[in-house]
């Protein structure tokens, strides 16, 4: 299902999408693992790089790779927030176009313990204390809301507190903040619904299993906008005012590359150069805020 809605609808999703607004990128640059005394000191030169094979630069992201951080299911083409993000950082680096090679790897397999098939993931993975006890994690490459997505008619549409979600029969993917969220931000009564892929969750919502599923909002828009003809975004939830959630590049735990990845998204952000794509391939507007 996941790769017919990529080739058939990626049109109708750039419409809604451009049509909802979108965001500025507001990544605040806090590194994972690398400090910034570490970044400025590292010798970020291409020849000092020890990158798996030696001239190339390997990303991983998952497979399916979904819209708007790909397009078409195709990570190499360049197009889509991540794949653009992925190859700005490797001409950052030293890295041409034709240097960087892609790697399937599995969302939950990107942070676990162990040696790593890749020099640096980008597949939408939030930074968070847990995850750097096991990988490195660059700068905040995107400051991320989650949201809640639903059909039309259904037990939430309409609703406009978090509390009144909170009886709801509610899904995520497995292992993602958005699972995370539904337990300590929505407080949801019931177990929440775990499934192996976002693709599934849609299925499940179809089928009216679950009254909503919780992603992050450039998602949620996808969503509603190509995969679900009758498809609202309920809103999004609050940040509860602490530290912002963002998304960074995931790298071997100490990784040699992770201070100079973290100094080329830092320049990215300097540039401008991840607030324009971001304004190319996200939306942050048009979803209200859950109270």
């Amino acid at each position: 299902m996941r790769v017919r809605h990529l080739l058939a609808l990626p049109a109708v999703a750039a419409l809604a999408l451009g049509g909802c607004g979108a965001p500025t990128d507001e990544a605040g640059g806090s590194a994972g693992s690398a400090s910034a005394s570490a970044s400025a000191s590292a010798d970020c030169s291409a020849g000092a790089l020890k990158t798996k094979t030696a001239g190339t630069l390997t990303i991983g992201t998952d497979k399916p790779a979904y819209e708007p951080w790909f397009s078409d299911n195709d990570p190499a083409n360049g197009k889509g927030y991540e794949s653009a993000v992925a190859y700005a950082i490797a001409e950052e680096l030293g890295f041409a176009k034709s240097k960087v090679t892609w790697v399937t790897v599995p969302f939950n397999s990107a942070y676990a313990p162990g040696a790593k098939s890749f020099d640096i993931d980008l597949n939408q993975v939030s930074i968070s204390d847990e995850r750097k006890k096991a990988v490195d994690f660059s700068s905040g490459y995107y400051t991320v809301r989650q949201a809640v997505v639903t059909t039309k008619g259904s037990a939430i549409d309409g609703k406009s507190a978090v509390s009144d979600l909170a009886g709801a029969k509610l899904g995520a993917q497995v292992g993602t903040t958005s699972l995370k969220a539904i337990t300590d931000v929505i407080k949801a009564s019931g177990k929440p619904q775990v499934f192996d892929t976002n693709d599934a969750a849609v299925q499940a919502l179809k089928n009216k299993q679950i009254d909503g599923i919780v992603v992050d909002l450039p998602t949620a828009f996808y969503m509603t906008a190509a995969q679900l003809d009758d498809g609202v975004i309920v809103g999004q939830l609050p940040d509860g005012g602490g530290a912002k959630e963002q998304f960074g590049a995931v790298l071997d735990k100490g990784s040699s590359l992770t201070p100079c990845v973290t100094r080329a998204v830092d320049q990215l952000r300097q540039k401008g150069t991840l607030s324009k794509l971001a304004s190319q391939y996200l939306t942050a507007a048009g979803a209200p805020e859950l109270k």
